[in-house]
């Protein structure tokens, strides 16, 4: 049987892989559908209101999938990562439970009023619930990646002996909490939810404007189509380029902070200079692509570039390799080529951002079907960058899971065997299988039945300022 090790880490990269991307859904739909609230609210031009209603279900059905699935990872961390739990529980947890009574409780709270109640409440209770779900959509996001930037570079704490085993004692919660990693982490990541979410909204829509001005074939609410793409361009255009901007700071912080990481990240072995950036790399056999090595790579790259990200502009700077580190490298080709799609497709939304503002800018953005196809084929790439780069910040930091304190191999349950271990990896794959599927087939649905219709305005204060009907009149 497979080593309880190996499988618990398969387990919880599957269960973590599929949840990725119901937040990414609904922290990405959060802030558009704030604007949609807003527009809506002040009334004006009813697309606000049909791309409202349309992309609430899409951010409920993947809030509702989201918390299913994410309720499981936390069990994890008893189940198959219980000496993980023990040794880090008194920092870890904190962060988890917070995100569950602050976060959570404030999404869920005022999210029925978000998608029952406009008809039911004021205007501006509905804006604050919008605003409420989006704010708590973003806390979520603020505590998770608080516990997981402490595992990347933690702070705050001291190792004390009880019961004969050495566990973490917290000391300084706001070193612990907000490490330097954390604001990287956390910008990296809500810029590509929306990001992410801004491709996928130009996709759809894509699809619809060139079913209807490049096929010629008629398509009902057009004008919804119409500008849910501007919208999403608007998005791209602002994302795409900050996340590589952003990017390049945040692999500067990983260079000076976990120099093994990055090295993997680059596949530089040996301490050397004027290292190059692939941007685009091919193994001329197979050796290369399961053990890939900076410069015996066939590619397109910069010269120097790897050294000049890590340096911040040196580009002849050294780049420590993983041989001179004294623990076991992590899985190099995992990173490498990771980190290189990742990179390759920051580069390709910003050519698509910059691509669509120049049609828009010329008139002819619902013209272009080349563009149209481009927008859909990569509707769902922002996600699989997102997946890719959590590959990246969790294969990377290996052998560690809470990075020179405790390896990933001593945090698994000590009682866990390989058949139980086999037995739950195997229904998980199912299941998970299954709930994607399934949220796979409703967010279809949802997009096939096109938005809602405009309905009468019938706010409450409308309603109060009516005429009463007089019993007897008639």
């Amino acid at each position: 049987m497979i080593d309880p090790v190996l499988a618990s880490r398969f387990q919880f990269a599957l269960t973590t892989i599929v949840h990725i991307i119901f937040p990414v859904m609904s922290m990405g739909l959060a802030p558009f559908l704030i604007y949609f609230t807003w527009k809506d609210v002040r009334g004006g031009d009813p697309v606000y209101e049909q791309l409202r209603r349309f992309w609430t279900k899409i951010f409920a059905i993947s809030f509702v999938v989201g918390t299913v699935t994410g309720i499981v990872l936390e069990f994890e961390f008893g189940t198959n990562f219980a000496a993980f739990s023990t040794t880090a529980g008194e920092l870890f947890g904190g962060p988890l439970a917070v995100e569950g009574m602050m976060a959570f409780m404030l999404e869920a709270t005022f999210l029925g009023i978000f998608v029952f109640g406009r008809e039911r409440v004021s205007d501006r209770l509905y804006m604050v619930s919008s605003l409420a779900v989006g704010v708590g959509t973003w806390l979520s996001a603020v505590w998770i990646l608080i516990a997981n930037s402490w595992m990347q570079m933690p702070r705050g704490y001291e190792l004390v002996t009880e019961d004969g085993q050495e566990v973490v004692h917290l000391v300084d919660p706001v070193a612990a909490y907000l490490t330097p990693r954390f604001g990287y982490m956390y910008v990296h990541m809500q810029n590509a939810a929306v990001e992410s979410v801004a491709l996928f909204m130009a996709g759809v829509s894509a699809y619809y404007v060139y079913r209807h001005h490049v096929w010629g074939h008629q398509t009902k609410n057009i004008v919804f189509w119409q500008k849910t793409l501007k919208i999403a361009l608007v998005a791209l255009l602002i994302t795409a380029p900050l996340q590589v901007l952003q990017g390049d700071l945040y692999a500067r912080h990983v260079y000076e902070t976990q120099p093994q990481k990055f090295a993997a990240m680059e596949a530089v072995w040996d301490t050397e200079a004027y290292v190059p950036e692939y941007i685009f790399a091919i193994p001329t056999d197979l050796g290369q692509f399961t053990d890939p090595r900076a410069k015996e790579l066939f590619g397109i790259g910069i010269p120097g570039g790897a050294s000049w990200l890590a340096s911040g502009g040196d580009a002849t700077a050294e780049i420590r390799g993983l041989n001179t580190f004294d623990t076991e490298a992590p899985p190099v080709a995992i990173v490498f080529w990771s980190f290189r799609a990742m990179v390759g497709m920051g580069f390709w939304f910003i050519l698509l951002a910059f691509w669509g503002g120049y049609r828009w800018y010329t008139g002819e953005l619902f013209e272009d079907g080349l563009l149209h196809k481009a927008l859909m084929a990569s509707s769902l790439l922002g996600v699989v960058a997102v997946e890719l780069g959590w590959v990246v910040t969790e294969v990377g930091r290996q052998p560690w899971v809470i990075q020179g304190v405790l390896k990933t191999s001593e945090g698994v349950s000590p009682g866990l065997t390989g058949t139980e271990a086999m037995v739950t990896l195997a229904g998980f794959v199912g299941v998970y299988a299954g709930i994607l599927a399934l949220y796979t087939y409703v967010v279809a649905r949802v997009i096939r039945e096109g938005p809602p219709s405009v309905r009468p305005s019938d706010s409450p204060a409308e309603r109060d300022a009516a005429p009463a009907e007089v019993p007897g009149d008639d």
